[in-house]
């Protein structure tokens, strides 16, 4: 970790705990700030505080109280998912004080340089591949961000001979000053988390804050198949190396004559790619363009592709009952995404969607449910589902409480040789805390149902 001294006798409110906001407050602390720590859940239900206690960190619980503007802080580092209508927050912004993310202050200790990776989709699974990659061609990375590692936990102990490979949300791109990744990439670039942004504008500049800081010396792979998303990143001083699914590149990753192409240079066939659907040309493209600009072999990244098969929770095989093949992707919560999945198989499809209702509507979907034979819903969406679902001719539609409910459901509605996919189009918050544990749920009741079987 880099000794800095930027943060000695500063006063600063860390608000929001969960794992990054722990850690940072103990980064601080260690630095020598005069940290605040301002948590929601009531102090008595909240272990994490009370250790902080112990570090001799200040503690508030139970609210975000306006007032604590008025204790003269200089900077705040925000939990990614407080939105910015918080009053506290707002406030904030309307006096001019700096609001970091936890991957800022990661930037600033690590002595590692870092591979950063932002996008609507496919950010997990490029992570992983790169991670992957990198780790097979014994170049000592580490994973942190987005994906569940804190970052500045693993920039802690991160060294020179390192990489951090760094999944990014807006979410935390948004509050970021001097964060700067050596090699950044843009895997897509779609309408998201209206919810939380002001509009779409804002949502594609926290993405594109990824490149915001490169120099001549950086690189941003980024997705050539999208005009709108190059004349945005056009302002960039990184050398943009572009990435098709589409057509040929010489200066970028693309595709032709059924082969993977680095700057003119064959990596491998298609046929030997192992990851399903047509979604993940993007992700590998993206990858091995990051690892091919660190000096990885060529053999590592086919081993890779020729073995890897997924991420949790992203198109995840779980597993096969009486001939039915149950797939969890828990992780599609928005309606791309989902998308996506459903145009990986050829199989008779029963889908399980729904979730948390951000005011958007579900016709973008319609042209993707061709193949599903029955729809099962849950959550607040289920309604707007519906409707999208009998546009596209689908007879079979049905509502449950739950995704563990979910499942025996599908498997009555589905015969041998069918796929049951979790695929939710919508964020998991209005009955699970995470996508994960919404995952982890179906992934349960597939495997009760396989005991039964």
């Amino acid at each position: 970790m880099k000794n800095i001294n930027d943060y000695d006798y500063k006063k600063v409110l860390v608000l929001g705990l969960a794992k990054s906001g722990v850690v940072a407050a103990s980064i601080l602390h260690r630095l020598g700030a005069f940290v605040t720590v301002n948590d929601y859940k009531p102090f008595n239900e909240n272990p994490d505080a009370q250790g902080l206690l112990e570090q001799g960190i200040k503690v508030i619980c139970g609210s975000h109280p306006v007032e604590l503007l008025d204790e003269g802080f200089e900077l705040i580092v925000k939990n990614p998912g407080i939105p910015y209508s918080n009053p506290l927050v707002k406030g904030a912004v309307e006096m001019g004080l700096p609001i970091i993310t936890e991957i800022e202050l990661a930037y600033q200790i690590s002595e590692a340089e870092m591979i950063g990776i932002t996008g609507t989709n496919g950010k997990t699974t490029t992570t992983t591949l790169i991670y992957e990659m990198l780790e097979k061609a014994k170049c000592q990375p580490l994973i942190a961000g987005n994906i569940g590692t804190v970052a500045s936990e693993v920039a802690e102990k991160a060294t020179k001979d390192q990489t951090m490979v760094v999944e990014l949300s807006s979410f935390q791109l948004k509050g970021i000053q001097t964060f700067r990744p050596h090699v950044g990439i843009i895997t897509n670039l779609y309408e998201a988390h209206l919810d939380y942004h002001e509009d779409w504008d804002d949502y594609a500049r926290s993405k594109i804050n990824i490149t915001v800081n490169q120099t001549k010396d950086d690189f941003l792979i980024v997705n050539a198949d999208q005009p709108a998303l190059m004349e945005m990143v056009s302002f960039t001083k990184a050398r943009i190396i572009p990435f098709s699914t589409k057509g040929y590149i010489e200066n970028g990753a693309s595709i032709k004559e059924g082969k993977v192409f680095f700057m003119g240079e064959p990596i491998m066939d298609i046929s030997q790619i192992a990851l399903p659907g047509a979604h993940n040309l993007e992700n590998i493209l993206s990858a091995i363009a990051a690892v091919k600009l660190k000096g990885v072999d060529n053999q590592s990244i086919i081993a890779v592709l020729s073995s890897f098969s997924g991420v949790k929770h992203r198109t995840q095989f779980v597993a096969e009952v009486e001939g039915r093949k149950f797939y969890n992707d828990s992780k599609a919560t928005n309606i791309l995404a989902a998308s996506s999945a459903l145009k990986a198989f050829d199989q008779p499809l029963i889908l399980l969607a729904g979730g948390l209702d951000r005011g958007n509507e579900f016709t973008d979907l319609i042209p993707s449910l061709t193949g599903v034979k029955a729809l099962i819903l849950f959550g607040q969406t289920a309604p707007k589902l519906e409707t999208a679902g009998r546009e596209a001719g689908i007879e079979t539609i049905i509502h449950v409480h739950n995704v563990e409910e979910a499942v025996p459901t599908a498997y009555e509605l589905s015969n041998p040789g069918d796929v049951v996919l979790l695929s939710p189009a919508c964020a998991s918050w209005d009955q699970y805390k995470t996508f994960e544990v919404r995952g982890d749920i179906f992934i349960e009741a597939v495997h009760k149902l396989e005991k039964r079987s």
